[in-house]
């Protein structure tokens, strides 16, 4: 029998704001152990949480973005349970009444398609503390670190409709692109501020029925969350052709053995109304100003790059990857520069520069009027593309402009055709086995010719030119 997975994903996103959920302690979990703590954030005696108006609205920003339907009132719940790491004994959650409802994401499928994904609903609450679990002598002991308790979260649950590892990870980047824009959050898996766990289930292929899911936690990657749930899939369906029965229950990955291990039964607590956080009412005009703040969403800004710059839907689709990215690149292109050169010199040398030098966009020299100079340069053939490489990393290095470099240390482009003659004189003469070569139809020979004339004139000669000469003469 074939069989289909059935996915549903609960992403916990953290809100940047400068303060927790509840009490003005700083949001920078971060910081050292137990320094950013206070009655509220510890629940001692008389302590009562009070909403943050900030979180209220990076967290409605966030639903926004993600198409979700604002409610008009929302309420927070105690969800009760017990663990180490939760400070009151219970969880404060929207697990009755949410703050936005629906909502959607589209990714493009395995054959490159547009899909749209839904999500069930988006609720606000708090994060628990952190266990750190050491070593002391032979004693293993666990620590907790409260810093992290009452960090504003934004959980996104899916529904159940996933099919794949594949629809998992384009979700999550698609979840992740569309929250970094609004600047409500950094949606980072490697730094905890984005985390992911999947509800996983196996049915019979093409049945509408939902099975016992299982639930895997402790995946730190988009990639590892693509890895566990493959693996998921393939156990599941290993244990019914085994006869053997699918058990509610949370499961961890394990990213050096690729397997997910048994943690512990699934225990769903009872959720209580809270007396103590009063009902969210959202008006018409409130929700209209937080409107206002949304920027352009990728999705439209990938239709009007293709539209307005011509460019593939590949190239769009990178130059709107990030916002950063997309505010930078139209701001060379205001500038004057080709768009088209300006995305793939982007693509292929600024951003992998950028990494190399260990630099955002954010922060580097090469601003957008310096990269818009070097990008005009090429396009006028007063350099070529190995001195623009050249020119690009000074301009991490020095000051001047893009021009002022070029002049600096002799970049400029030999595009003069006296000159350009004696070189390919040269090359002709010198290279007699790859002229007979090119003669006899291998093209390839032209490549080395072309090269060896760039290698004469230490990279100045404009190639273009170089290879319109070499074909003049060996006609």
């Amino acid at each position: 029998m074939k069989y289909e997975a059935v996915i549903g994903l609960e992403i916990h996103i953290q809100l940047n704001s400068a303060t927790k959920i509840f009490c003005d302690c700083a949001n920078t979990p971060g910081d050292d152990p137990n320094t950013n703590v206070c009655p509220v954030c510890l629940w001692l005696p008389g302590a009562l949480p009070v909403l943050s108006r900030e979180v209220l609205e990076k967290a409605t920003l966030a639903c926004l973005a993600l198409n979700c339907e604002i409610q008009s009132e929302s309420a927070f719940d105690q969800k009760v349970y017990y663990y180490p790491d939760l400070p009151k004994g219970f969880q404060l959650s929207q697990a009755h009444k949410p703050l936005a409802r629906k909502g959607w994401v589209e990714i493009q499928d395995e054959q490159g398609n547009p899909k749209k994904l839904r999500l069930h609903h988006v609720h606000m609450e708090e994060d628990v503390a952190k266990l750190v679990h050491e070593t002391e002598g032979r004693l293993p002991i666990s620590l907790v670190d409260f810093n992290r308790a009452g960090t504003p979260l934004v959980e996104v649950v899916t529904e159940p409709e996933l099919k794949s590892p594949y629809d998992a990870m384009e979700f999550l980047k698609a979840i992740r692109n569309q929250v970094r824009y609004t600047g409500c959050a950094e949606c980072s898996m490697e730094s905890g501020t984005m985390r992911c766990d999947a509800n996983i289930s196996i049915r019979p292929e093409g049945s509408d029925q939902l099975n016992t899911k299982v639930e895997v936690k402790n995946m730190n990657s988009i990639h590892h969350v693509g890895d566990a749930i493959a693996y998921e899939i393939k156990r599941q369906i290993e244990a019914v052709n085994n006869n053997e029965p699918i058990i509610l229950h949370t499961r961890l990955w394990d990213p050096e053995k690729h397997v997910t291990t048994a943690m512990r039964a699934k225990f769903e607590g009872p959720c209580i109304p809270d007396p103590s956080v009063p009902m969210i009412v959202l008006t018409d005009s409130w929700l209209e100003k937080i409107k206002a703040l949304l920027p352009e969403m990728p999705g439209h800004k990938v239709k009007r790059f293709v539209q307005d710059y011509a460019l593939t839907r590949d190239e769009a689709v990178l130059m709107s990857s990030e916002r950063g990215i997309s505010e930078f690149f139209e701001s060379v292109v205001t500038l004057g520069a080709p768009a088209r050169m300006t995305a793939g010199w982007m693509a292929t040398q600024l951003l992998p520069a950028l990494k190399a030098h260990g630099q955002t966009l954010a922060d580097t020299s090469v601003t957008p009027e310096r990269f818009a100079g070097l990008i005009q340069m090429l396009e006028k053939n007063e350099i070529n593309s190995n001195s623009a490489k050249s020119v690009l990393e000074k301009l991490f290095d020095t000051d001047g402009t893009p021009q002022q470099i070029v002049e600096q240390f002799g970049f400029r482009q030999v595009s003069d055709t006296t000159e350009l003659a004696k070189i390919v004189d040269k090359i002709i003469f010198d290279n007699e086995s790859a002229v007979n070569n090119y003669k006899n139809g291998n093209k390839k020979s032209m490549g080395f010719l072309v090269g060896q004339a760039m290698k004469v004139s230490k990279g100045k000669a404009n190639p273009k030119l170089v290879q319109e000469m070499i074909k003049e003469q060996l006609k």
